[in-house]
Parts: C-alpha cells; structure tokens; sequence
C-alpha cells in the first residue's frame, strides 16, 4: 500500500500539476460562459424582437456546431498540442459574443452560434482532457480527469449568477460585452500548454486520427457509448437553454433559474469527483447507466410536480451527480478502450452524437412552446429518451480494443 501511494504521489509532477490548474481556469471559464447564455433568452427576445424559437435556433446551432468543430479540436489538439486550439478558440468566443451584443439576427445566428460553437470546441473537454490524458501516468488519470471536470463546473456556480446580477442592474448587450473580455483572457492562459501532444511520460504512440476513428466505429461498445450519448445532450442543453423560460412561465423570478443553474455547477463539482471515485470501484459503465437514470428520475419529478422556488432549486441541487460527472467515466472507458494518444478525436466524433441531441434539444425545445404554448411534450421527450439511453449504455461491450480483431 505505502508503494502504491508513492508510485501515485510522484506522478503528480510540477508539470501536471500546472496544466490541471491551467484546464481548469480555461475550462471553468468556458462552461459558465456557455451555461449562462440561456439567461438572456428574455432580454433578448424583448430587446432584439426575436421569437423565443429563433433564439432556441441560434442555441440550436451552436451545440450543433461545437459537435461537427470538436473531431477536428480533438484531432488538432492530438497533433499540435493545446496551444493553438485554446488560443484561437478563445478569440472566436470573444468575437462570437461581440457579435451576439448587436442584437441583429447574423450576429446571434453566426456569433452566438457558429463562432460560440466552434470556441467551446476548443475550449472544453473533448481538448482538456485529452491534454491532461497524454501528460498524466495511468495511475492518476482518472483523478486527474475527476478533478478537472470538477473544477470545470464551479464557473457556472460564479458566472451564472453574476451574469444574471448585472442583467437587472445593465442592458443585456453590455453584460454580452463584459463576458466577451472575460471569453478573451481564456487566450493569455494558452501559453502554459505545449506547442507538441506528446506525452511527457515517454515514447508515445503517433496520433492518427482516421485509423483510429476507423477502428472506434468497428468497436460496438464505442458505438453504444455514442448512440447514449445522445440522450445527454437532448437533456442537458434543453435544461440550459430553457429553463429560465419554464420558470419565468411558471411565475418565479429570474433568480429563481439562475441560482438554480449555479447550484448545478457547485454540487456537480461535488458530483464529478464522487462519480469518479465510484466508477473506479463498481465500473465506469454502471455509474454512466446509472446517471442516465438518475438524471431521468430528477428531469419527471421536477416537471410534472407541482414548481415552486424549492422544486427549482431542488432540481438544481438533484443534478449533482447527472450534469457534467459523464465526463470521467465517459473519459476513463474511452482511455482503457483505445489509449489516450488519440483520446480528442474520438471524443470528438463521439460527442458530436452528443451535439446533434443538444441541437434537437435547444431548438424542438422552442419549437414546442411555440406551437403548443407549453413545454410539456419537450419534457415528456427528455424523459423517454433518457430511458433508452440507460438502457443501450447498461448493454454496452466495454473489452478494450483489438486492432485486426472483430467482436463476436
């Protein structure tokens, strides 16, 4: 045992450590940005004379785009190292919320959704992680992957409620303005990663992002994995982009959604690392079944009991285990499948699976208020596609891969 925790305590190299810090600000950052666009669905409906299903669209498009972005993120990451990758995809945030504060529909379509898409591709885990993969010993991966997708989440706990602050007290487009210099400040911490994604654990394996993506999608387990991941998506991004307008409908004040979206980012930080922690123990593809489930439970009970400020908030506290704790098991199954050496490229195919769902999500999610004046049947899809989703991922074949070999 004292050999084990001295094996584990010196892979925690001065290297590691610096690039787990870096992430996390980077990823923190980005995700409490991203998380706290579907507060200004109101503002920017009454000030720019949108329909509530044109701003899902341009939410829409963004997911959809951070899913088509995130292969090539990955796969640049793989090759290039993080340097490039976060540092363009930082000044595109920048510009992609600049554009958004004109109010005009090119600026929410093509900056707040293509250019806000691309830059969280390249801001987010499908990167970060696969940089933190490469540079961690196998002995401190997942903990590593654990806490930086812990970390990632406390940015919604700060950024969420200071963006709804500053929406009571000045107009949304210079709230838009502000977050746009904050998108900004991710590129200055780009220069902490390597210009290279070789590992500094020695010898590694070169990336080949085709072979790999070949070899993945002839892997059904991986299959499987992507088909579920799907469900994620459809019900996390139709949660971030919608309900501020559910409990506005159902008479709370705006605070009411945006304290609830930052108790989702303060408990899942919680959540991810005791996530981790029990895939390590009972299996990464029991605890991802399991969260699919568990988030399913939360998404009915909350939407078909009665809504009030506590339900609200209670439904932001349920999701402490079930908003981003997929990344380490999701993370962990990829990396004893396939290695980390080509770890961006294959999340990022995977997660477009996740994106397409996020798309459909956003924008059906608008869609269905518009037509029906509710959001029932949108919740009611959330609930039967999350069902599915546990189920395909209990059944997955989780063997690591064999290159030459088929799956019987």
């Amino acid at each position: 045992m004292p050999r084990l925790q001295l094996a584990r305590s010196s892979a925690w190299t001065p290297a590691l450590l610096v690039v787990l810090v870096v992430s996390s600000l980077i990823l923190s950052t980005s995700m409490g940005i991203r998380q706290s666009l579907g507060l200004f669905l109101d503002p920017v409906v009454r000030g720019a004379g949108v329909s509530v299903a044109t701003f899902g669209l341009a939410m829409a498009l963004q997911n959809l785009f951070w899913g088509i972005g995130q292969p090539a993120m990955g796969a640049l990451s793989d090759r290039y190292g993080g340097r490039i990758v976060v540092l363009l995809a930082a000044l595109c945030f920048a510009i992609g919320l600049w554009l958004m504060s004109l109010g005009t529909g090119f600026g929410l379509f093509f900056g707040g959704g293509v250019l806000i898409g691309l830059a969280v591709a390249g801001t987010s885990h499908g990167v970060l992680v696969g940089i933190l993969s490469r540079l961690a010993a196998p002995s401190v991966r997942a903990l590593a992957i654990s806490i930086l997708a812990a970390a990632g989440s406390l940015g919604t706990f700060v950024i969420a409620p200071a963006s709804q602050g500053l929406l009571d007290r000045i107009a949304w487009d210079t709230t838009l303005l502000l977050l746009a210099a904050l998108a900004a400040a991710m590129a200055c911490l780009a220069v902490f990663f390597k210009r290279n994604g070789t590992s500094s654990a020695g010898p590694a394996e070169r990336p080949d992002a085709r072979r790999a993506i070949g070899e993945a999608l002839r892997h059904p387990g991986y299959v499987a994995m992507t088909l579920a991941f799907f469900a994620c998506g459809f019900q996390l991004i139709f949660v971030a982009t919608h309900l501020p307008k559910f409990v506005a409908i159902c008479g709370l004040a705006p605070s009411v959604s945006a304290n609830a979206i930052a108790l989702i980012g303060i408990f899942n930080a919680v959540g991810t690392l005791v996530v981790g922690r029990l895939g390590e123990r009972y299996g990464n593809k029991l605890i991802l079944a399991l969260i699919y489930v568990f988030r399913t439970v939360a998404i009915a009970c909350y939407a078909f009991l009665p809504v009030s400020m506590e339900s609200t908030l209670a439904f932001g506290a349920a999701m402490v285990f079930l908003w981003l704790s997929v990344i380490p098991p999701v993370s962990s199954l990829l990396n004893a499948m396939f290695g980390p050496t080509n770890f961006g490229a294959l999340f990022g195919v995977m997660f477009f699976s996740h994106q397409v769902g996020a798309f459909l999500g956003a924008y059906l999610g608008g869609l269905a208020y518009d037509v029906s004046g509710s959001y029932t049947m949108a919740w009611l899809s959330l609930v039967i596609v999350g069902i599915l989703a546990a189920v395909i991922q209990l059944s997955m074949d989780d063997r690591p891969s064999q290159p030459g070999k088929a799956f019987a």
